[in-house]
């Protein structure tokens, strides 16, 4: 036997040696991905019954908006959302009395001023999280089909796992919804984002509960954006079958 063959015969033994060992690795990475394949299906078509069941309800939306730490403003609307799901939502609160001349005038207009700033902002991070909560079924779709979810266990009590997502609307975000293993309804989405630059850090925790006898909804939502120290706390209640 010469020296190829030799190499070609050892090359093929070490080959079957190893083989086997890799099988059961194989086997349980194909079943991972096969039920995280399932379990998307699952939360893809809870997302979009939810969406169209939402459609038929109205609910108080209250937002509240600190700036390092102190409470600057406080809103409740009445919300409902058209077919498409986009919010509509109606102020319950009365219009606020402005001053528009006498003695400290120029004060409140600065004032009125960096309240418009911090607001703005505020709605900017709003409708940046819009496009994140409630998690969107071809966004999902896209980020399975681009290798972007890890299926985990969840920490602390059994019953509930994790789907992580990376680059789901920006690149290099992240976003994690926790699941509950029998029911597959969305418990909670955790996510970290950020504005134009990566340097701008948005955090965002949600909450999802069910209506009785409706669907699942965002109950409550802690929005921080890091660098300017401001923090949204959005709380929705009292919903009604239109």
């Amino acid at each position: 036997m010469n020296h190829k063959s030799r190499r070609f015969w050892y090359l093929t033994s070490l080959l079957l040696c190893v083989l086997p060992a890799c099988v059961p690795f194989i086997r349980p990475l194909y079943a991972q991905n096969e039920e995280l394949q399932q379990i998307l299906e699952q939360i893809k078509q809870a997302a979009a019954q939810n969406k169209q069941a939402l459609v038929h309800y109205t609910w108080v939306e209250q937002v509240t908006i600190s700036l390092k730490g102190t409470q600057k403003k406080q809103e409740h609307f009445q919300v409902v959302l058209w077919p498409d799901g986009t919010p509509e939502e109606t102020s319950l609160d009365q219009p606020a009395f402005l001053d528009s001349g006498g003695i400290g005038s120029h004060v409140r207009k600065h004032v009125e001023k960096k309240k418009e700033e911090y607001e703005q902002y505020a709605d900017q991070i709003k409708s940046l999280i819009r496009q994140y909560v409630p998690p969107d079924r071809e966004m999902l779709q896209q980020a399975y089909q681009q290798g972007n979810i890890m299926m985990e266990p969840q920490a602390g009590p059994s019953g509930k796992f994790r789907l992580v997502i990376s680059n789901y609307i920006k690149k290099g975000d992240n976003m994690t919804l926790v699941i509950d293993k029998v029911q597959k309804d969305l418990m909670n989405v955790s996510i970290a984002t950020y504005m134009d630059d990566p340097s701008d850090a948005v955090t965002v925790s949600a909450q999802f509960t069910g209506i009785p006898g409706g669907p699942r909804h965002v109950s409550s939502e802690t929005i921080n954006g890091v660098r300017k120290q401001l923090t949204i706390v959005v709380q929705n209640s009292d919903y009604q079958k239109l």
